[in-house]
C-alpha cells in the first residue's frame, strides 16, 4: 500500500480497516450508479485527487470527509465501516468496534453503533486526554448531537459560543455550524455523544 494521504487518525487507530471498507464501498456506489469520479467527487465537495487516492484504499480520510462522502452517497459512516442496523437486531461484537480518531495523547473515538442511512442516528464514545481537540467545520444542515459527561470536564464550543459540560452533564446542540469538542482540564475526560442527521429534502 502506498504511504497514507490525509491521515484520518494517528498511529493504532483502525485506518486500513477504515480504508478498505470505504474503498470498497465508493466502488460498488459508482458502479451501481454509474457515477464518474469528477460527478462524485464534485457532489461530495472534495477533490478527485483525493476521491481517486480513497478509492485505491490509499488514503485515510479524515471524519469530516468520511460524513462528505457517506452524504453524497446516500449512506451512513456507520453503514460504511459495518456497525449500522440491519433487519431484526444487528449485535456489534466489541472487536468489530473501530477507532475513527486518536488524539495526540492517546485519546479515542469510537463509533459504537449506528443507523443506515441518508436519515441516520450514531453512538460514540469519546476519550480525550488533557489538552487534547476534536474540530469540525459543521455537518449538515439540521444535524444535532446529544452529549453525556461520565467523566472529567468537557468543553464545547458550537459556533463560536463556548459551554463546560462537568461529569454527569448532558446537551443537546446543533452542529450545522462549525464546533469543536475539547477537554481543557487537567483530568481525563469520557464522554458519549448521539449524533441524529436528517436527509434533505
Amino acid at each position: 500500500m502506498t504511504n497514507k494521504v490525509n491521515i484520518l487518525t494517528s498511529q493504532g487507530a483502525d485506518v486500513d480497516r477504515v480504508s478498505e471498507a470505504l474503498a470498497e464501498r465508493i466502488r460498488a456506489f459508482r458502479q451501481q450508479q454509474k457515477l464518474s469520479l469528477d460527478t462524485l467527487a464534485r457532489r461530495a465537495g472534495v477533490s478527485k485527487g483525493m476521491l481517486v487516492e480513497i478509492e485505491k484504499g490509499a488514503a485515510n480520510p479524515s471524519i469530516a470527509i468520511l460524513c462528505k462522502l457517506s452524504a453524497a452517497m446516500g449512506v451512513s459512516v456507520a453503514d460504511i465501516v459495518d456497525v449500522a442496523s440491519k433487519p431484526g437486531v444487528h449485535v456489534i461484537p466489541e472487536n468489530e468496534i473501530l477507532t475513527l480518531w486518536t488524539g495526540e495523547k492517546g485519546g479515542s473515538a469510537r463509533l459504537l453503533a449506528g443507523t443506515s442511512g441518508p436519515d441516520m442516528v450514531e453512538l460514540w464514545r469519546w476519550e480525550m486526554f488533557p489538552g487534547e481537540r476534536f474540530t469540525s467545520p459543521g455537518h449538515p444542515q439540521g444535524t444535532f448531537e446529544l452529549f453525556h459527561v461520565e467523566q472529567g470536564q468537557l468543553t464545547i464550543n458550537i459556533d463560536a459560543h463556548e459551554f463546560v459540560l462537568p461529569k454527569g452533564h448532558s446537551a443537546v446542540a446543533k452542529t450545522d455550524v462549525p464546533h469543536h469538542y475539547a477537554n481543557e482540564s487537567k483530568a481525563k475526560v469520557i464522554f458519549t455523544m448521539t449524533v441524529a442527521e436528517l436527509a434533505r429534502k
